[in-house]
């Protein structure tokens, strides 16, 4: 008998044990989850109907809070309703599925903002071929390279943990299922996995947000040669996108770039890049791109009239 089979659940702890604490954690995350959805959708809708939204930028911009709205929906909903429960439980499969899908997007979704920070170099840098270059196919290409980069990235992590035999111990203290956690039940040697996971995400997190910072410093360097009105919306748009990726990478690099063990912190980290991130995304970018704005006052008024 395959020893995983011995462990058909596993028990998470959750965020807290207190019920008080949980009911105030119920109200304050789903108020969280709706606006996080009602955010990232709006922006969504608006890039497809706007027919003023039909840069490059926007078409990433609407995909990335595409990611961001399956990023929260792989963990919130779970997390709001354990909190309504004593025991909480979540299946072997549905917490392999919570894995894949969790990076899946995850990983999608640094991908784009590599994708992103590239769109604004050839905006910025090399402005007289940005038609050229940003052409509707190779945005497309981008996109469709995120996706599968995600895909292969979660396809490692699934695997690296579904072979592993879980034969007792199955309570996770956590709210959610990912890699250091399941390492630590598995009933086997799990070092070497381990530091794949670090070699793995840490690289990633690490490798990829130097060279986002090193990608805008020379987009801002370059600045000095843009026009006074130019350099403004250049700051503004830059600054929405320095802001989300560090929002995004440093709880990333907090969480992968150390041994492979699980900390209390680890938990505060995860709310923050599941839920706070994702709902803060749509704000950094609506309430500082007047082009968004304006397409949302005339959204409105069409609806109205």
């Amino acid at each position: 008998m395959d020893q995983r089979n011995n462990v058909t659940e596993f028990i998470l702890l959750g965020l807290t044990q207190s019920i008080q604490g949980q009911k105030i954690l119920f109200v304050v995350f789903l108020l969280c989850y709706l606006l996080t959805m009602a955010g990232n959708l709006l922006i969504v809708v608006i890039v497809m109907v706007s027919p003023t939204l039909d840069a490059p930028m926007y078409f990433f911009l609407g995909n990335l809070s595409f990611m961001d709205a399956i990023y929260a929906t792989t963990v919130t909903p779970n997390m709001i309703i354990d909190l309504l429960y004593v025991k909480k439980t979540i299946s072997f499969n549905a917490c392999m599925g919570q894995l894949f899908i969790e990076h899946l997007s995850g990983g999608s979704e640094i991908l784009l903002l590599v994708a992103m920070a590239y769109d604004r170099y050839v905006a910025i840098c090399k402005p007289l071929h940005y038609s050229t270059i940003m052409s509707k196919r190779k945005c497309t290409l981008l996109l469709l390279l995120s996706w599968i980069g995600g895909f292969l990235h979660a396809v490692v992590k699934l695997f690296s943990v579904y072979k592993l035999p879980f034969c007792g111990p199955n309570v996770i203290d956590h709210f959610v299922c990912d890699m250091y956690p399941l390492l630590e039940l598995a009933c086997t040697d799990t070092y070497i996995i381990g530091l794949t996971v670090i070699a793995n995400d840490g690289t990633i997190c690490v490798g990829i947000f130097v060279l986002l910072l090193i990608s805008y410093a020379v987009i801002l360097r370059s600045l000095k040669n843009v026009s006074q009105e130019g350099r403004h919306k250049a700051l503004s748009t830059c600054g929405s996108h320095i802001t989300v990726v560090v929002l995004f990478f440093v709880p990333c690099i907090c969480t992968y770039v150390r041994p492979p063990t699980t900390l209390p912190i680890d938990k505060s980290m995860t709310v923050f890049y599941t839920v706070v991130t994702p709902l803060l995304n749509p704000l950094i970018y609506t309430l500082r791109n007047a082009e968004i704005k304006n397409a949302m006052k005339k959204l409105w008024t069409k609806k109205r009239n």
